[in-house]
C-alpha cells in the first residue's frame, strides 16, 4: 500500500437513514490505505444492520458514550493512521478527497491540518449550494470572528491533535472550531482549493436546532480563545441566533412586516461585522486599522504591501504596529511598495494590530481604504 494510513472516524447515533451514504463515500475513495471506524453510541435504529453489510471493510464499535465529541476522541485514540479525520453519520466525502488531503499534508509538513471546499446538501443528498464561507487560512478571523472552515473537509495530523489534548469534550456544538483554532495557533492550517466534502442540512440537524444553547457555547469558546468579553464573533453568532428568536416572539405583537424589519437590521449588522471587523478585505485591501494573527514560534514577521497614489493624503502614509497590545514598530512609507520587518515576542500566537495614518473612500466604493496587503508572514 502506498501513502500513509488515513483513519476516518464516524461518530454515530440513530442516523441509520443517512449512514449508508456516509459509509459509501468513504469506502469508494480511490486512496488505497484507509482505516475506517464507526463509533456508535448504542443506536436503536437500523444503524447496526446497515453497517453489518460492510463486514471487515470497517470497524464497528457500538457502546454508550458521553456524546459526539467523546466518540470522536475514542476513535482518534484508537486510530492507527498518522492522518485522521471525522465524518458525521449524515455527511459525505467527495470522490478523491483523501488522496488530495494526503498530498496537501505531505506538501506542507508543518501544518496541523488541511481543509478545503465543499457543498451543502439537503436531506435527500441533493446539492443545495457550494459552502459560501470557506477562504484561505486567516488565523485572526478564525479566532475572533467565525468558523469559516467546512468540517467535512478537514484532515488532521493525529500527533498534533494528541499534543493539544484531543477535542474538548465539554463542547457539543463548537468542538471542531475549538480544535481548529488551537491547531491554527500552534501549527497553522493549510487551505486546499479542492472540493472535498458535503454538509447535510435539515431541520433537526444539530447546527440548526441548537438555538440559544449553541450560541452560549460558542460565546464561551470565543471568550476563552480571545480573552475578550465581546469579540466580533459574539455579535456575529449572537445576532444570527437571536434574529430568528426575536422574529418568532415579535411577530404576534408587531406583525410580520415589523418583525421582518428587525430581522433585516440584524442581518445588516451581521454583514457589517463580518466584512469590516478585521479591517482586511478579500480583494487584498486593508482599512485604517488591520488585525492579524500568526501561528506561534517565529522571531520576526514581515509586512509587505503597497500604498496607492490616487489620493494626496497617501503621500505621508505612516504605520504603527502593535503586537499583543505593545508598540513594536513605526514607519513612514509614503506611496508605493514597502516592507516592514517587525520583531515578535516569545510565547503564544501573536495578535497584531496595524494602524495606518490615512484612509480614503475611493469613488464608487463604500469602504475607507489605506493600503493593499501583499503578505503578512513570518520572516524566513
Amino acid at each position: 500500500m502506498s501513502g500513509p494510513l488515513v483513519t476516518i472516524v464516524t461518530p454515530s447515533f440513530n442516523q441509520g437513514r443517512f449512514i449508508r451514504a456516509t459509509i459509501e463515500s468513504v469506502l469508494t475513495q480511490d486512496y488505497p490505505n484507509i482505516e475506517y471506524i464507526v463509533m456508535d453510541g448504542g443506536s436503536t435504529d437500523e444503524t447496526a444492520q446497515v453497517v453489518s453489510e460492510y463486514g471487515s471493510r470497517l470497524r464497528f464499535v457500538s457502546e454508550p458514550d458521553r456524546g459526539q465529541t467523546h466518540a470522536i476522541n475514542k476513535g482518534f485514540q484508537q486510530a492507527r493512521g498518522p492522518v485522521v479525520a471525522y465524518l458525521n453519520s449524515d455527511d459525505t466525502l467527495l470522490p478523491g478527497a483523501v488522496a488530495k488531503a494526503v498530498a496537501a499534508l505531505e506538501a506542507h509538513p508543518g501544518a496541523g491540518a488541511i481543509y478545503g471546499d465543499g457543498y451543502q446538501i439537503d436531506e435527500a443528498g441533493a446539492v443545495r449550494q457550494r459552502f459560501p464561507f470557506t477562504e484561505p487560512f486567516n488565523l485572526w478571523k478564525l479566532t475572533y470572528l467565525l468558523d469559516y472552515v467546512l468540517q467535512q473537509t478537514v484532515f488532521f495530523r493525529r500527533e498534533c491533535v494528541e499534543q493539544l489534548g484531543w477535542l474538548n469534550e465539554s463542547l457539543h456544538f463548537g468542538m471542531d472550531w475549538d480544535i481548529l483554532v488551537r491547531l491554527g495557533k500552534r501549527y497553522g492550517l493549510v487551505y486546499v482549493p479542492e472540493l472535498l466534502g458535503c454538509l447535510r442540512e435539515y431541520e433537526t440537524a444539530k447546527s440548526f436546532a441548537g438555538g440559544e444553547r449553541r450560541f452560549r457555547e460558542l460565546a464561551g469558546l470565543l471568550r476563552a480563545q480571545t480573552g475578550e468579553r465581546f469579540p466580533p464573533g459574539w455579535w456575529f453568532y449572537g445576532l444570527d441566533t437571536y434574529d430568528k428568536i426575536w422574529f418568532r416572539r415579535c411577530k404576534p405583537f408587531l406583525g410580520e412586516a415589523a418583525a421582518q424589519r428587525i430581522v433585516h437590521l440584524c442581518r445588516a449588522r451581521i454583514d457589517s461585522v463580518q466584512r469590516h471587523s478585521q479591517g482586511y478585505y478579500t480583494d487584498g485591501w486593508a482599512g485604517r486599522t488591520l488585525h492579524w494573527m500568526l501561528p506561534m514560534g517565529h522571531g520576526a514577521f514581515a509586512i509587505r504591501g503597497t500604498v496607492p497614489d490616487w489620493s494626496p493624503r497617501f503621500s505621508g502614509q505612516a504605520f504603527r504596529v502593535r503586537v499583543n497590545g505593545r508598540e513594536a514598530a513605526t514607519a513612514r512609507t509614503g506611496t508605493g511598495a514597502f516592507e516592514l520587518r517587525v520583531p515578535l515576542p516569545g510565547g503564544g500566537a501573536p495578535v497584531i494590530r496595524i494602524d495606518a495614518s490615512a484612509a480614503v473612500r475611493p469613488p464608487g466604493d463604500a469602504r475607507r481604504l489605506a493600503w493593499q496587503v501583499s503578505a503578512i508572514e513570518p520572516c524566513r
